[in-house]
């Protein structure tokens, strides 16, 4: 405890209390007097108020109603200050929160200060969107040609194979064209040939409405051999010549005494001659029997129209009467 000190002129002078006299002086809701006038209230609660206002009332609480003394004069007297989470200490010294001063900084503020800035993670944020725009649209395109590609391909196959088709309809229609051409074509030499065969199968008189005016061997100065070579069938000028039977025609022209003459070579290899023709019909390639071959005249040694008709055999003449009867026919 304090004593009291007499002082000179009567003034009584308090002792300051030793160093420790008081213990820690905890200033509680018990021991916090009115204050008159404007001043703050202690904060009431469980806990100690960490403002100037606290500081303030302990001071004045110290002095009491003996004296006035300074803060100086006092003891010191230790607040503790709980500690919070989050907050950082000081940027030049180690984290007093940590153990052992490791110099690891935590709390609300170290974090932020770690945490990437607001503003790079937005812009790497954007990067990568538009990056996955990029990837996306590359994609789309990607496909987009695969699929021209293939829709290409597909009409340029569908147009090979129309082509194709088209060509294979041309080719085929022209092998059937050329095919019934050529059965066509066969036909009618088959039915030409069945038709020489048949003529030559068959004889026909040489002319018609004719008058038998000179027979073979007949004998005269008329003829340069002193004898007839053939059988003479009189009718009027013009009138059609026929050939005897099937056979092909190897001579046609102007023939001196005999006029205009044709030479009508059978298969056999006979030969009929044609004399003193006014106009020739057929002059060359085959002939079947009744065939007109031309018309009768006057040209050449005559007295008048007449059809000279001589038959050969290996060059010497024979009676045409004789052969044409050996044939069925009757002049």
């Amino acid at each position: 405890m304090a004593s009291n000190v007499p002082a000179p002129d009567g003034i009584e002078i308090q002792e300051p209390p030793s160093p420790g006299a008081w213990g820690e002086w905890n200033p509680t809701e018990d021991s916090v007097r009115p204050v008159r006038g404007k001043h703050r209230v202690a904060k009431q609660g469980g806990g100690l108020a960490r403002s100037s206002t606290v500081l303030g009332v302990g001071i004045i609480a110290a002095v009491g109603a003996g004296g006035i003394a300074t803060a100086q004069d006092r003891p010191q007297v230790p607040i503790s200050i709980p500690s919070l989470p989050g907050l950082a200490d000081d940027d030049t010294g180690p984290d007093t929160a940590s153990e052992g001063g490791s110099g690891t900084r935590t709390g609300i503020l170290a974090q932020q200060a770690e945490a990437p800035d607001a503003g790079e993670i937005l812009r790497t944020r954007i990067l990568q969107q538009a990056e996955h725009q990029n990837e996306a649209a590359d994609t789309q395109v990607r496909a987009e040609a695969a699929r021209a590609a293939q829709e290409a391909a597909a009409a340029e196959a569908k147009a090979g194979r129309e082509a194709a088709e088209k060509a294979a309809e041309k080719a085929a229609e022209e092998a059937r064209a050329a095919a019934e051409k050529a059965a066509a074509e066969a036909a009618a030499a088959k039915a030409e040939e069945e038709r020489i065969a048949k003529a030559a199968g068959n004889y026909s008189l040489p002319t018609s409405s004719y008058t038998i005016t000179s027979y073979y061997g007949a004998s005269g100065a008329m003829w340069s051999s002193g004898h007839h070579t053939g059988l003479d069938f009189a009718a009027p000028t013009g009138t059609p010549v026929k050939a005897v039977a099937g056979g092909k025609i190897i001579s046609a022209g102007w023939s001196g005494a005999y006029g205009y003459r044709i030479v009508l070579q059978l298969p056999d290899g006979t030969e009929v001659w044609y004399c003193h023709l006014s106009s020739m019909s057929v002059t060359s390639g085959q002939v079947g029997a009744g065939d007109t071959i031309g018309r009768v005249g006057a040209t050449g040694n005559v007295t008048g129209p007449h059809l000279h008709l001589e038959v050969r055999n290996g060059g010497s003449a024979t009676d045409p009467l004789a052969w044409l009867r050996s044939k069925g026919l009757t002049p």
